[in-house]
Formats: structure tokens, C-alpha cells, sequence
């Protein structure tokens, strides 16, 4: 066998370090191409305005009265005629006191193929007793709602109208109107046996048998008295404990759309809302937008006579609607 001489064996490496010095460098990966923009329709707080003031009208809305049954024949064809696939979901659900409640949960559903869906939620009946009136004499009397209950659904009105008129990409939403939310068991029991989770029936029953056998949705968006003045929306303990990258998605596109003054960063307490149940029965996680002033408290008007248009603030319902629809649209192209 011959033997490489040591000198060539050099020139050889020599070589070849001189060609690897030579070689082209890689050419560098191409740039990612930019995320596509999405065009954000422009909330139109008027109509939602009109929306929550078509409710009060009706009167009073808590369940077996013409006018609960009046309000849900009119957002049901409302939001037929946006677009959307309207399911009436009917149940008979036993009240505190014993009465059998005729609820109806409203479900408008828009782009129904797509299998990513987000979930748009209030409530939509009213109180059947003031039962935080100042005045006791009038703590039996029912209340018009304006805030708790029909500010929610007028956001999520124009919010349907919005979706039927400019349509959405990738993504579909389901806006659930629950019913029988606010005919829970006053705390000093009403004279009737301890009841619990005697609020939020409407949501519990949607959680149990949805509109649609095996419904998913990525995330829920709960809207519940989001329409006073200097309302106050802070991060409540239920939201926090079962969807907190939801609330934080929100809350950042809050501040981003310049609605900080509104959406406070501040921790408050666990709620009894319809979340909880969406959250713990049907497992999508949900967080709530409400208004929860310095020491977890309602507004005065919480519960009493006083929550009618008076109440009513464009300025808030907007800074809701516009973040709402900010995040929905956003998330078609995420």
C-alpha cells in the first residue's frame, strides 16, 4: 500500500479549508410575510342605544308576563332579519319560591359551517322585585332593567347587526341571550327554603343541553350591566380562575382601543354570574364584562327602581361594543 507523504496530505487540507472559506454563505430564511389587516366595522352606539330603549319599553321582563314574551318575539325576528339562525330554546325551569318559570334562551348564530366559533352572552329578562329600592315599600315591585340586562343585549344587538351586514372570516359567533338570570332567591330567603344556585337558570340549562349537541366555542364573552356612567369593569375572581388568558386578551385590546379609563386591571371578587356555569358545566371558558364599583358593589341603581334609561350612557356602551367587535374581528385573523 503507498503511503501519502505528509507534505501532501497539508496541501490537501490546505485545500480544502480554502474552498469551505470560498463556499457561498446560506441565503438567510425570507421574511415572514405580514399578518393580513382586518377591517373592524365602527360600533354604532345610537342603534344600540335604541336597542336597550325598545327593551324598557316593554316593561318589565322576568318570566310568565306578556311583556317578557313580547321582548323575546321582537329580538328573536330582530335577529332574524340581521342574518343570523335563531333557535328558541323553551324551558320550564322551577323558581326559589316554587313557581314554574317559562324561559326561552335565545341563540342568533352567524356563519354556522365554521367550526371555530366565539360566544357573545347577556341576559335578557329583569328583576321580579326591587328588592335593593331604598324605599321598602316598593322593594316588591319589578324593575325595568335598563343596565342590568337590557344594556348587554342592546350591545350585543348592534353587534349581531354588524356581523349580519359585514360577514366574518374564519370564524363563527353564536350571541346566546339567556333568560332567567335575575329570578334568583332575595338573601334573606323570601320566606322560602335556601335555594341554591337559584340564579343565572337560563344559563345553567343552556350549559346542560346546548342549543347544539356537542357545541365548542374557543371562548365566551359575558356582557352584564355594562351601560351606566363611569361604569367600572374590573377582573373578576371567577373569570380569572377558569379563562384568565381570555380576560387578559380583552382587556389589553381594551386599553388598546383607548377604553383603559373603563376597563380596570384591578382584581375583584368571585361571582355568581352566567359564566360560572358556561364555564364549570359546559367548559368554555368565559369571562365576564360587569360593572363592579370600590368594594366589589354594584351601582345604587343595582336591583332597584331606579336602573331605567336614566341610567344610560352612550359613551360606556360604546367603549363595550367597540372592544367587543375589536376582538372578534381581531380573532379571524389570528
Amino acid at each position: 500500500m503507498n503511503k501519502i507523504s505528509p507534505l501532501l496530505l497539508l496541501i490537501a487540507c490546505l485545500l480544502a479549508i480554502s474552498a469551505c472559506k470560498n463556499d457561498p454563505k446560506p441565503a438567510p430564511p425570507p421574511p415572514k410575510p405580514p399578518k393580513p389587516q382586518v377591517n373592524i366595522p365602527k360600533f354604532n352606539v345610537d342603534n344600540a342605544y335604541n336597542f336597550v330603549d325598545k327593551q324598557v319599553a316593554f316593561g318589565p321582563r322576568f318570566m310568565n308576563t306578556k311583556a317578557h314574551d313580547d321582548c323575546a318575539k321582537w329580538m328573536a325576528e330582530k335577529l332574524s332579519a340581521f342574518g343570523a339562525t335563531v333557535i328558541e330554546q323553551k324551558a320550564t325551569l322551577k323558581a326559589y319560591n316554587g313557581k314554574d318559570l317559562k324561559a326561552t334562551n335565545i341563540i342568533a348564530s352567524f356563519n354556522v359551517p365554521q367550526k371555530n366559533r366565539i360566544l357573545l352572552c347577556a341576559h335578557w329578562d329583569t328583576r321580579h322585585i326591587a328588592d335593593y329600592d331604598p324605599d321598602p315599600s316598593k322593594r316588591d315591585q319589578p324593575i325595568l332593567g335598563a343596565d342590568d340586562g337590557a344594556s348587554g343585549v342592546g350591545v350585543l344587538m348592534e353587534v349581531a347587526r354588524i356581523l349580519g351586514e359585514n360577514g366574518m372570516k374564519d370564524v363563527g359567533v353564536d350571541i346566546v341571550l339567556f333568560d332567567a338570570e335575575d329570578y334568583g332567591q332575595p338573601r334573606d330567603g323570601g320566606g322560602f327554603p335556601q335555594m341554591r344556585d337559584s340564579y343565572a337558570l337560563g344559563s345553567q340549562y343552556w350549559a346542560r343541553t346546548p342549543h347544539k349537541p356537542g357545541y365548542r366555542a374557543k371562548f365566551g364573552i359575558l356582557l352584564d350591566m355594562v351601560g351606566a356612567e363611569n361604569a367600572r369593569f374590573t377582573m373578576d375572581g371567577t373569570s380569572m380562575k377558569y379563562a384568565p388568558h381570555i380576560m387578559n386578551k380583552v382587556w389589553d385590546v381594551a386599553h388598546k382601543s383607548g377604553y383603559g379609563r373603563y376597563f380596570s386591571y384591578e382584581k375583584s371578587g368571585e361571582l355568581q354570574d352566567d359564566h360560572l356555569y358556561v364555564n364549570t358545566i359546559a367548559k368554555i371558558p368565559t369571562i365576564d364584562i360587569i360593572n363592579r364599583q370600590p368594594g366589589d358593589k354594584f351601582g345604587e341603581h343595582w336591583h332597584t327602581l331606579s336602573d331605567n334609561m336614566d341610567v344610560i350612557n352612550k359613551t360606556t356602551l360604546n367603549a363595550v361594543g367597540q372592544t367587543v367587535l375589536n376582538v372578534v374581528y381581531q380573532e379571524s385573523i389570528n
